[in-house]
Parts: structure tokens; C-alpha cells; sequence
């Protein structure tokens, strides 16, 4: 074939992708289906033109487009790794794993209900071999919800509802993919049918193997990329070339699922990428990826279409029937994931509420493209597959396609507008009133000192601020009207607000360098469960992520339990110095929210909602500041490290500046910018390098900062250093337990601890312990203790405490005192003192 006809039938595809876009959007419909369309009628013509006899002209033409190579391993190969990579890349994962439950059971349940469905419903109507049918549900199981999560980002859906469909579309292509392997094992001529013990052990392989090679390449990518710091165009060309070596080896070396082996490099490289590439490189690569991914998505889906005209060439009367039969079992299928699993995982609390017009909106929305055309056509190309499930597969999954593309896609706004899901709330609508009427009143002032400034004609300058008052007081009168919303809304309003303000400042202060990468996930990820929490629960909510944020996780304790039971440190060490400067950042980043409050939010919502806020901010700082001590407290410098670091990393981003401008205005050259910002980006990479936290010797420090061990010696104290034990325990943390047998002290090296006995309560802070009256007088406790804030506690089994308590005046002051305090007569346990 000629090369320039070639590339001009690849310069039209590209042409038409560029067209498309902003088609879909003047016709209101999903930018797949005018791409699907646009193939089917490029395909159509292709043919008419080719087999008319009107001319022959464009015959080279028509040839050119029908001979271009497109086969079911050029959408495996080529498409299908660069969609799910990008897809990886996108995804906010620290939000996505809180949701892990529901993704997985949607993606892998609605997948083989939807098989079964299709498959017994087919199985039932037709005269095709069971396997066969099963075959067919499998291909058309898999769902593009793409147009679905773009119409909930454009309407302002629930984030979380998106983010469970979007993780649900990823994982349930390599399920799918899984079972049509399956199943081609049984319809293929020639090899023996697989059995169903032989087909589930496939299953660990295909899984587990391919999360190891898409772990492994990426790590290894990374590694690399890592090296190559000064070379963006290197890095990303490495990132290029991640997928499909992931998926090459997955698929062709190991015999494991290629899908997975993407995803799980894809995973991989969006958890560490932040932490090992510079912040500019990170943001251009996922740009690069976004552009790929749009040529790979566009292109798949009009070569797919391409290809369905020659597939429904042999279409039957019957096959109509067949094609009703399959629409109905998967619709079927997926009402019952929506409607019947997805409450009940709801009821179970693992997966969040989902509204009944959302779930709708869902479930005409799974629209099914390329992955379902690929999967076709690569049984219609196989000659080991019967011929009659060659044409069958070929019609009822192209057919299928065909009706959730040009009948769903076409319907899914008019059925958005039906639901009533693209009109604000009540909550939001109040929100833009009053946001209007304050910007209009801000406009307007800057708009009199603009004209002042540049002494504009006076009548003009009347006549235009006559008209804008029209408008400013028709917006000021709309905004008063929605004065009624309950006090409840407005605080929910404002939290709303304040969240994503803050989210803006992390972003900010992430391109300033001032936040390192490897922090930005982190304090993004807590700023956006503080929206969503705000926007579902309302003040409380917002308070219960906010003191989520400074808490210990799961992956901490963990680490704690890893290094005092088995001496492994290192996960520790990271966590610890990762807690220690999340800390300093959210401390930074809550002190900038005064002044928005003061400004933006005062003047929208009012002086109360403004001193409220005010004051839950400096509820969170302190809490902020609580954590920060106990960390100060073990490790003392670290903090002050940190800080440093922080300066450091301000200053060079002000220089960075003064370079940047001083090049603009014209006083240094391009040849002295370049070695000035070559030396400044050497020092930011060594500023950029965090502190060696140690946690080894830390611990005789944070013994020496308690008033109760003051009286001791230097060897003392770090005998008592090894033998007391950590314990992190977050606000709400059961300690002590009432009636059950004392065998430890606790004392508090930072937080706060509450005592509740017979309904009264007593609270201890950093110094104090508790425990120690129910050792000595022999006795079950009588309290239950609860931290009350993020603490750390120093943990003293009973014989090492009697032994201390011999011997340390300081020690026996501080029980008698804390004896006198509950009302306890010192003789109840002084004969149970032990001497030395």
C-alpha cells in the first residue's frame, strides 16, 4: 500500500478525533458515540464505494481504509495497555482503597452475573452450545462507564459514586478477559475442554503473576527514572514504554493476564512517581499520558466501528430475536448488582449509600465499546471456533454494542434531566446565590478604582454602573431569598467551602516546592475526604476526617508491632518521619486558612458561621500541635530539621524566582540562567533530600522529659529507656478496661487521657500515668480509661514499677499526690511497697 495514502488515511483519522470533541459537545452527546458513528459511516462508505458501480475513483481510497491491519491483537497490544495505565495513573489510590470493597465485588460479581445471564438466557432461546453462549456473556459483560462518570463530573455527583464506577470499569476488563479465555478453551475445535478444577487453578496464575511482573517493571522503571532526574524527555519515554513491556511479559513469558500486569504498574508507579521525580516532570508526564490515552480511546473506537458493518454483513431475521434476548439478560444482570448487591453492601457498610436516580442513571449509562469489539473479533478471526459461533458471537456482540452506543448514549442526558440530576440542590443553589451577590460586590468596587485610576469618561462610567447595579440587586435579592436554609446547611456550606480552599493552597504549595511530592498525595488525600465528609455529614463529618487525619493508621501500627515483636525497623522509620512531616505541612497549611475565613467567608455567609469556623480551625491546630509534641517528644531535633528543611526549600524557591524574572526583564542572558539554574537545582536536590530519622536512640531522650524520673541516674534512665514500651492510640481508644486485672503503668508522654469511674471522670495530660493504685492496692480496676486525643504512652510492667517506686522519692510524691486527688488514704497500699 502506498505510504502517502497511508499516512493521509492516518492524518483523516486524527482529523476526525480532532472534530469530534467539540461535536459531541454541540450535540449534547457522548464523544464515544459520535466516534462510533463517525466509524460506522466511514466503514459503510468504505464498502459502497468499493462494490458500486457508479465510479471507480475512489477505489484506492475505500481499499486503503478496509486493508488497514486492524486486528483483535492491535487493541490488546497497543489500546487496551495505554487506557488502563492512564486510567491508573489518574486515580486518586488512597481514596480508591478505602473503597476497595465495593470495586472489587461490583467488578468481579457483575461481571459473572452478567455471563450467567447472557449465557443461560442465550442457552434457553437459541440452539448454540451452552459454552458458546457463556462465551458471548462474557464479551458483552465488560462496561465503558466513561460517558456516565463525565455527565456525574459535569453535574457535581457524589466523588465517591464516580470513583467506585471508575475503579469497578478497570478491574472488570481483566475479569472479563479472564472468562472469555475460559470459555474460548471450550468452543475452540481441535483442543480438549478444559476442566473447571484445571480452569480455576489458571486463576492464581493469571492474577498473582501478573501483579508480580507489573510490580516488578515498574519498580524497576521507577529505579531508573530516578536516575535520570535532570531528563524529563527520558523519564516520560520510559513511562511509554512501561505498559507494554508489562504486558508483553505478562502475557507472552509467564502466561498471566497482561491487564492485570498494567494496572498493577500502572498502581505501582502513581504510589512511588510522586516521591521519586522531580514535581514538574510528574505533572507532564500524567499530561503526556492524558493525550495518548485520548488518541488510543478515539482511535479504538473508530477502528472498532470500522469493522461492524463487514460484521453484521451475514445478520438474520432470528438474530434479531437473539439480540433482544441478550439486551434484556444483561440489563437484568446489572439491575440486580445495583439494585440488590450494592444496597446490601451499603447495609453492611462497606460501600457508601448510592440514590436510587443515581443507580439508574448507572445502569443506562454502562455503555459497552471497544474491549467488548476486540474480544469479537478476535473469535471471529480464530479458525479453530466453529463458523456459526463465529457469525453469532460477530452479530449479538456487535449488535449490543451498537444499542448501548446509539440508544443508550443518545438517551443518557435526556434520562439525567428525567432524574433531576442536572439541577443543583437545594444546599448547592443556595451556595451560588450568595457566592454571585459577593463577586458582583467586589467587581463593582474594583471596577470604580479601575475607572478612577485611569479617569475614564464620567457619563460612561455612570450609565455602565447604573446597568451593573440593575444586576448586582437582582443578585443581592436572590441571595437573601435563600436566606431560609437551615443553620445546619449553612455551617455544611461553609465547611464545604473552607475544604476546598484548602485543597487549592496544598496544590499551591506543591508547585511552590514548599510541600514535597512525596507529601502531596498525603495531604491531598486527607483534603479531599474532608470534602466529601463535609458534604455528606455535615460538621460532624468534617470533625470526625479532620481527626482521622492526625491519627494513627493501621499501616503505623502495624510498623510499631513489626519493630518491637520482630526488630524490623525500617517500615517504622518511614512512617514516623512521613507522620512528622504530614504534621508540619497541615500545621502550615491551617494556619493560611485564617485569613480566608476572614475575607471570603465572612462576607459570604456572616460573621457567626465565620467565628464557628474560626474556631474548629484552631481546634484542628491544636490538635495538629498535640500530635506534634509526642512526636517532639521521642524525637527531638527531628521537628526542628524539618523546619529548617522547609526554609531552605522557601528561599530557593524565591531565588528560582528572582532568576525567572531577571531573565523576562531582559538583565541576564539565557547562557547565565542556565548555569544558575543548573547550580540551583543541585542544591534542591540535596535540600530535597529528607533528614535520617533515628528511632534507636530516641527513647532515653523522651524518658529524661518526664518530672517523675527527674531523681534518677544516667544509668538508670537508660536501663528504664529499654524496658518501657511505645503504645500510639488515637482519640477514642479504650486503654484500660474496667474489672479487669492491672498488670502495667502507663504513663503519658504526650495527648490527653480521660478516667471514668462510677460517673466521674478525670483527665490526664503529658507526665501523668494511670494504673498505679490498682497494682498497689491489689485491687481489679475500678476506672476505664480513654484517650482523648492523638497520644503516646510509655507502657511499665508491675515488677519493674514496684521496683522504681522503692527507690524514687519523686515517683512515691506523685502517687501519694494522685492517691489524695481520687480521695484514697496513702496507708490502703503503702504496705504493698516492695523495698529495693
Amino acid at each position: 500500500m502506498d505510504i502517502v495514502l497511508i499516512t493521509t488515511v492516518i492524518a483523516s483519522l486524527f482529523l476526525v478525533i480532532g472534530v469530534s470533541e467539540p461535536l459531541a459537545a454541540r450535540l449534547r452527546l457522548p464523544y464515544t458515540v459520535i466516534l462510533a458513528s463517525v466509524g460506522i459511516l466511514i466503514g459503510a462508505g468504505a464498502l459502497f464505494f468499493l462494490r458500486t458501480d457508479l465510479t471507480d475513483a475512489l477505489n484506492p481510497v475505500a481499499e486503503a481504509i478496509l486493508g488497514l491491519p486492524i486486528k483483535s491483537n492491535v487493541f490488546l497490544y497497543v489500546f487496551l495497555p495505554t487506557l488502563l495505565f492512564q486510567a491508573t495513573l489518574g486515580m486518586n489510590l488512597k481514596r480508591m482503597i478505602d473503597d476497595w470493597v465495593p470495586i472489587l465485588m461490583l467488578a468481579i460479581v457483575a461481571v459473572v452475573a452478567a455471563t450467567i445471564s447472557v449465557g443461560y438466557a442465550l442457552s434457553w432461546a437459541s440452539t448454540l452450545p451452552l459454552m458458546g453462549c457463556l462465551l458471548i456473556g462474557a464479551i458483552v459483560s465488560t462496561t465503558d462507564p466513561s460517558a456516565v462518570v463525565s455527565i456525574f463530573r459535569s453535574i457535581s455527583a457524589p466523588r465517591r459514586v464516580a470513583r467506585i464506577i471508575e475503579g469497578e470499569s478497570l478491574l472488570n476488563d481483566a475479569a472479563a478477559i479472564a472468562l472469555f479465555g475460559l470459555f474460548m478453551g471450550f468452543v475452540t475445535l481441535g483442543t480438549p475442554n478444559p476442566t473447571l478444577i484445571d480452569a480455576l487453578a489458571q486463576f492464581p496464575r493469571l492474577i498473582l503473576g501478573g501483579a508480580l511482573i507489573g510490580w516488578l517493571t515498574a519498580r524497576c522503571a521507577v529505579w531508573v527514572m530516578a536516575a535520570f532526574e535532570r531528563y524529563e524527555l527520558a523519564q516520560i519515554s520510559l513511562s511509554v514504554a512501561l505498559p507494554y513491556l508489562a504486558y508483553i511479559i505478562a502475557e507472552q513469558s509467564v502466561g498471566a493476564s497482561g491487564v492485570i500486569a498494567v494496572v498493577v504498574a500502572g498502581l505501582t508507579l502513581n504510589l512511588t512517581g510522586p516521591g521519586r521525580l522531580p514535581p514538574q516532570a510528574w505533572i507532564n508526564l500524567r499530561e503526556v499520558w492524558d493525550l495518548l490515552a485520548h488518541w488510543a480511546g478515539a482511535l479504538i473506537f473508530i477502528l472498532a466501528a470500522l469493522l461492524i458493518p463487514r460484521l453484521l454483513e451475514d445478520v438474520r431475521l432470528g438474530d434479531l430475536a437473539l439480540l433482544g434476548v441478550v439486551i434484556l439478560a444483561a440489563i437484568a444482570a446489572r439491575m440486580m448488582i445495583l439494585f440488590g448487591l450494592l444496597p446490601m453492601l451499603t447495609m453492611l457498610r462497606v460501600s457508601p449509600p448510592v440514590e436510587r436516580r443515581y443507580r439508574v442513571a448507572i445502569l443506562w449509562g454502562g455503555l459497552r465499546g471497544a474491549v467488548t469489539l476486540a474480544l469479537a473479533l478476535a473469535v471471529t478471526e480464530s479458525v479453530r471456533v466453529p463458523d456459526e459461533i463465529q457469525r453469532v458471537v460477530g452479530i449479538l456482540a456487535t449488535g449490543f454494542a451498537l444499542f448501548t452506543l446509539l440508544v443508550q448514549g443518545t438517551t443518557l442526558r435526556l434520562v439525567i434531566r428525567w432524574l433531576g440530576l442536572d439541577r443543583l440542590s437545594p444546599i448547592d443553589d443556595a451556595l451560588s446565590r450568595q457566592v454571585v451577590a459577593v463577586a458582583l460586590q467586589t467587581v463593582r468596587e474594583d471596577v470604580a478604582r479601575t475607572a478612577e485610576n485611569y479617569d475614564l469618561t464620567h457619563d460612561i462610567v455612570r450609565a455602565e454602573a447604573k446597568e451593573f447595579g440593575v444586576r448586582l440587586e437582582a443578585a443581592v435579592k436572590s441571595a437573601e431569598e435563600s436566606d431560609d436554609i437551615l443553620e445546619r446547611d449553612r455551617v455544611t456550606l461553609g465547611l464545604i467551602s473552607l475544604a476546598a480552599f484548602e485543597r487549592d493552597i496544598i496544590l499551591e504549595r506543591v508547585r511552590e516546592r514548599t510541600i514535597s511530592a512525596r507529601m502531596a498525595e498525603q495531604v491531598l488525600h486527607n483534603a479531599d475526604r474532608l470534602i466529601e465528609a463535609a458534604r455528606t455529614g455535615g460538621r460532624s463529618g468534617y470533625q470526625r476526617a479532620a481527626r482521622r487525619s492526625v491519627a494513627y493508621g493501621q499501616s503505623f501500627r502495624a510498623a510499631v508491632i513489626l519493630h518491637h515483636r520482630m526488630g524490623i525497623s525500617k517500615p517504622l522509620v518511614r512512617l514516623t518521619a512521613d507522620r512528622f512531616e504530614q504534621l508540619l505541612s497541615q500545621r502550615l497549611i491551617l494556619k493560611d486558612l485564617g485569613a480566608f475565613i476572614e475575607g471570603r467567608i465572612r462576607r459570604i455567609y456572616g460573621r457567626r458561621l465565620a467565628d464557628l469556623l474560626q474556631e474548629m480551625i484552631l481546634r484542628r491546630i491544636e490538635g495538629v500541635e498535640t500530635a506534634l509534641d509526642g512526636l517532639r517528644l521521642q524525637y527531638p531535633g527531628y521537628a526542628e530539621e524539618l523546619e529548617r528543611r522547609f526554609i531552605r526549600r522557601t528561599a530557593l524557591r524565591i531565588e528560582e524566582r528572582e532568576y525567572t524574572t531577571m531573565r523576562e526583564d531582559g538583565v541576564i542572558g539565557s547562557e547565565v540562567y542556565t548555569t544558575l539554574m543548573q547550580d540551583l537545582s543541585a542544591r534542591r536536590a540535596a535540600v530535597e533530600e529528607r533528614p535520617h530519622l533515628d528511632i534507636t536512640l530516641q527513647r532515653v531522650e523522651l524518658v529524661r522529659q518526664f518530672p517523675l524520673f527527674e531523681d534518677l541516674d544516667d544509668a538508670s534512665v537508660k536501663r528504664l529507656g529499654r524496658a518501657l514500651k511505645t503504645k500510639y492510640a488515637n482519640a477514642g481508644d479504650v486503654l484500660v478496661h474496667k474489672d479487669t486485672t492491672a498488670k502495667r503503668v502507663c504513663f503519658i508522654a504526650s495527648g490527653a487521657v480521660e478516667l471514668e469511674s462510677a460517673g466521674q471522670t478525670w483527665r490526664l495530660g503529658r507526665g501523668e500515668m494511670f494504673g498505679q493504685m490498682a497494682i498497689l492496692m491489689q485491687k481489679r480496676l475500678r476506672v476505664e480509661a480513654r484517650a482523648i486525643a492523638p497520644s503516646t504512652l510509655l507502657i511499665m510492667d508491675e515488677e519493674r514499677f514496684r521496683r522504681l517506686l522503692s527507690r524514687s522519692e519523686t515517683l512515691q510524691s506523685a502517687v501519694q499526690a494522685s492517691a489524695e486527688k481520687r480521695g484514697i488514704a496513702p496507708d490502703a497500699f503503702a504496705s504493698t511497697q516492695e523495698p529495693e
